[in-house]
């Protein structure tokens, strides 16, 4: 594994690792790369991790304990299952039903507390991994603190069970390889330009396969350092207010890289935007160096036209397609080989395809290796291989991918016509003051969206702007014909968008269905009960 290759060079190297900023930008606390790997080998002889080899559930913030327990657990050969904090406890327990130890930095502790016991089996021990402690009395490790030969080299072997939505409130877990990882990491080392990682801010949690592939793996193929926000910031996703709050720490930790998720796109080209009115340096502004960092973006569409507009100061937001079927990316725009609106050409070692309907289907060498559970929503991997996406897609003439929507989210309206959300919701929520929104419609005679809006913006004025947006940039069968406007909630944003931003419409509808409520006729302003037009779901 490139990684197990890379950390044994770095064992004793005493160049920053992991650097934690403070609630005023300054630095806290930094932590070398020595320092990290001697508490990761410290982890794995005190949970006796490489001979048992467990399913270890990891409930913790964006800290250096998830940095040294994830390295632990990855080089031991442990099964690791990552636990958004942001779950409720359903969720969490859904992930944790079969973990024998459960490792918990203090965010994870004080999140364990509040889902209550009934979220771990019977069984199963809660660790409190107190990064200050271990690192205080570890001992250094050496090359050959891990065994010489890597517990992936077993090409079936699980390395990670990462969450994915599913048609319930229960997420199934996506079984990872580790050879898959490698197999990923090694095709983004290639095409990735040398130092992109070299300091890289870490903006969303590490809960996500593609922060811990970004902000930890192709940090490491650097050698370089990751910056993690001050304890008790919100990450982008778990805060409909995160995007716009982080953009104060880009400036001051001046990143090489990032990923970004299409909300934080759109507020970085406001930002842009803005200095160039007053006559500053937009990328200067924005990243406090003279050079645009390499970022990444993906989880939802982006309008083509926040790319442009961030093109024309001088920053390249390089938009990307993945799954965690394919432990993450499938392609990407990479640096030289950008083409806004598409999500770039298949990393080298996937192959793509496209189904008789326009499915989009992948093969590659770092396809996953089955679900704890399955749902109508899950994908299949066909007799030939191929990965069947759910996507519909088109592939152009330079091998770039379009993403035009998901297969089983199209919706078909009362009347017949077929309309893909994402592409709807993409171009709404290029308005400023939307936070998010979510399109359903399926049976119905016209499309409705809820609209989480800004607080303070008039919900009477964002009507009116939302039904002008609509009538100049959507045709009659895209535009919502009924807006629900709310208030862009913590509580709502957890209950109906997925932690990449991505909508539960089925939640959404279900809510509209049970009249939690109110919408507004956008062409003539009336009031309506939501979804009195509805059918029955066939």
């Amino acid at each position: 594994m490139l990684i197990e290759e890379r950390l044994r060079n770095l064992v004793a190297d005493e160049r920053r690792f992991v650097e934690v900023r403070s609630a005023d930008g300054g630095i806290a606390t930094t932590h070398s790369y020595r320092e990290v790997l001697a508490v990761a080998r410290s982890l794995t002889e005190q949970l006796s991790l490489i001979q048992e080899r467990p399913r270890v559930g990891v409930v913790m913030g964006n800290t250096v304990a998830f940095v040294a327990t994830d390295l632990a657990l990855l080089l031991s050969g442990a099964v690791e299952v990552p636990v958004p904090v942001a779950f409720s406890a359903d969720q969490a327990q859904s992930l944790l039903e079969e973990t024998l130890i459960c490792l918990v930095d203090d965010v994870g502790a004080e999140q364990l507390k509040a889902w209550g016991d009934r979220v771990l089996p019977a069984g199963c021990r809660v660790v409190h991994v107190d990064y200050p402690a271990l690192a205080d009395c570890a001992r250094p490790a050496g090359p050959d603190s891990w065994p010489a030969t890597s517990p992936w080299d077993d090409e079936a072997a699980i390395c990670k069970i990462v969450h994915t939505s599913g048609t319930t409130s229960r997420p199934k877990g996506v079984l990872i390889r580790g050879a898959g990882v490698d197999a990923l990491v090694r095709s983004m080392n290639r095409v990735m330009p040398a130092g992109a990682y070299r300091r890289y801010l870490s903006l969303v949690p590490f809960s996500l396969l593609v922060e811990q592939v970004a902000a930890l793996y192709l940090v490491i193929r650097d050698a370089g350092s990751t910056v993690l926000l001050p304890p008790g910031e919100a990450l982008v996703g778990t805060s409909s207010s995160a995007a716009a709050a982080v953009t104060r720490f880009i400036a001051v930790t001046e990143p090489t890289g990032l990923v970004v998720t299409p909300g934080l796109a759109g507020q970085l080209a406001v930002l842009a935007d803005r200095a160039a009115a007053e006559g500053r340096d937009p990328v200067r502004a924005l990243f406090g160096r003279p050079q645009a960092p390499v970022i990444a973006c993906g989880g939802a569409p982006v309008d083509p036209a926040t790319l442009d507009r961030l093109d024309s100061h001088g920053i390249a937001v390089h938009e990307g397609y993945g799954l965690s079927e394919n432990s993450s990316a499938v392609c990407w725009n990479v640096p030289g080989d950008r083409r806004n609106g598409t999500v770039g050409r298949p990393l080298d070692h996937v192959e793509v395809s496209l189904g008789s309907d326009g499915e989009l289907l992948v093969r590659s060498t770092s396809l996953f290796a089955g679900y704890t559970r399955t749902d109508p929503s899950s994908c299949v991997v066909d007799d030939d291989g191929w990965l069947h996406t759910g996507d519909l897609a088109v592939i152009e003439d330079t091998g770039h991918i379009r993403i035009v929507g998901r297969k089983k989210n199209v919706i078909v309206t009362a009347a017949g016509r077929n309309v893909a959300p994402e592409w709807v919701e993409a171009q709404y929520a290029t308005l400023p003051f939307v936070h998010a929104t979510a399109v359903v419609g399926d049976g119905l005679e016209s499309l409705h969206a809820v609209f989480l809006i800004t607080d303070g913006i008039d919900p009477g004025q964002a009507l009116a702007r939302i039904a002008a947006f609509g009538a100049e940039r959507l045709s009659v069968v895209e535009r919502a014909a009924v807006a629900y406007v709310l208030p862009a909630t913590e509580d709502l944003y957890r209950e109906f968008f997925t932690v990449t931003g991505r909508p539960r419409r089925d939640l959404v509808r279900d809510a509209l269905l049970a009249g939690r409520f109110p919408g507004v006729r956008l062409d003539d302003g009336t009031r309506r009960e939501p979804l009195a037009d509805a059918h029955p779901r066939s």
